[in-house]
């Protein structure tokens, strides 16, 4: 008999009631500290005031209206996000899949309508997450994500990431697009030198291209800027960002500059929620933190504190660990021992993570994170090192280690 949830998770069996900032109390009354930040959503963590107050006082007003109206506060929020980007123009809508959906079409259509309907492919990188929707995963082209789903959508080429010139190579007659994440994050926190974005800037500026960024987890402040592109000194094209902007709350936006969103008129894009006014009031609370002054210097400081702690980690515990990667608060562990032991144990130590490529596990927290966080993630993560250190002691060198492939 199938669960009443679809059983598209393996999910932990652990389950919590409450949160405040940092920390999630379980429903047996355990404290967890949350670094793994709900996969990079919770920006500002758990309850935080601003968002609970911002979403209560909408949920006092309205709800839902529709797109067939005017969103006031969609309207306040696309201002906000243009002011502070390189964006003309935004869409909203519910997820970061949807988001990358919108920023290929606009990248589709406005070749379309600039009299090249024949350009409709899109260089993509190997190894990256768009999504889970049809066309996103086809846009990634990881096989264990689209086996058993039929033909991938049309339209992809996938080269190396990192390889400007296999992304040159790339390039045909047809190639509307290049999309790239600038830190593949499911992959396993993989970080390309600052030249890699700007060469890619430079080739879609040589063959008439747009320049597609994936900042669906780069995105918020995330990285200690406020989009991952500052880093690299350029400009996208279009941009799709999510999880941090609504703190929790489902939002997805499709960023543009107007020249690249001029075939995206009235009825050739929609969605039914997107820009629903609950999801916009806490997005603009979201902002109202992030974009304060001095925030995102503390978050640069605080994610250079927490790369310091670990690293210190790694030449205490080499057997376990192996490097320490990553921008800002948006840091990977990549292991020695068995991805999955050192997540369960860190867990056992009251310290939840996230599982990526490349046997890394992800480290998520808020962007509010402090100093006094960070030691206790550190104290815990180096508890559950020791925990695996152990184990592996007891496993006889020639069996297979637990979680091993």
């Amino acid at each position: 008999m199938i669960a009443p949830l679809m059983p598209t998770y393996a999910r932990a069996d652990l389950a919590f009631e409450r949160g405040e900032g940092a920390w999630l109390t379980s429903t047996d009354g355990k404290k967890y500290l949350d670094f793994s930040g709900g996969v990079a959503v919770n920006a500002l963590g758990h309850a935080h005031p601003a968002l609970v107050k911002a979403l209560t006082e909408q949920a006092q007003k309205v709800w839902h209206v529709s797109n067939l109206f005017r969103i006031p506060e969609a309207e306040r929020l696309a201002k906000r996000l243009i002011e502070a980007t390189f964006a003309d123009t935004v869409f909203f809508s519910n997820s970061g899949a949807e988001a990358i959906e919108g920023a290929i079409k606009t990248a589709r259509k406005y070749h379309a309508v600039s009299g090249h309907p024949e350009k409709t492919r899109i260089v993509t990188f190997e190894s990256a997450f768009h999504g889970r929707t049809l066309a996103t995963l086809a846009a990634a082209g990881v096989q264990k994500y689209l086996d058993g789903f039929g033909a991938p959508a049309p339209g992809f080429d996938h080269v190396k990431y990192g390889d400007l010139d296999a992304a040159k190579k790339a390039i045909t007659p047809e190639t509307a697009a290049i999309l790239v994440e600038p830190i593949q994050g499911e992959s396993g926190i993989r970080v390309p030198p600052p030249s890699f974005l700007r060469g890619l800037r430079e080739l879609c500026d040589q063959h008439g291209l747009l320049l597609v960024l994936d900042e669906v987890q780069t995105g918020m402040g995330r990285t200690g800027k406020f989009f991952a592109y500052e880093w690299s000194g350029i400009k996208p094209d279009v941009l799709g960002t999510a999880k941090g902007l609504g703190g929790g709350f489902p939002i997805g936006a499709t960023l543009a500059t107007g020249e690249a969103a001029k075939g995206m008129t009235a009825g050739t894009h929609g969605s039914t929620f997107g820009g629903n006014p609950l999801a916009m009031a806490v997005g603009n609370a979201v902002l109202d933190v992030i974009l304060a002054p001095g925030f995102l210097e503390r978050v640069r400081e605080h994610g250079l504190l927490m790369k310091q702690r670990l690293a210190e980690l790694k030449d205490k515990h080499p057997h376990v660990i192996a490097e320490i990667r990553g921008e800002g608060l948006l840091v990977g562990v990549r292991c020695v021992a068995p991805q999955a032991d050192v997540i369960a144990a860190a867990r056992e130590e009251g310290l939840l993570t996230a599982a990526a490529g490349e046997n890394v596990i992800r480290l998520l927290p808020p962007l509010i994170v402090g100093d006094f966080e960070i030691a206790e993630a550190v104290k815990k993560l180096d508890a559950a090192c020791t925990r695996v250190e152990a184990a592996q002691k007891e496993t006889p060198s020639n069996a297979p280690a637990r979680g091993a492939a």
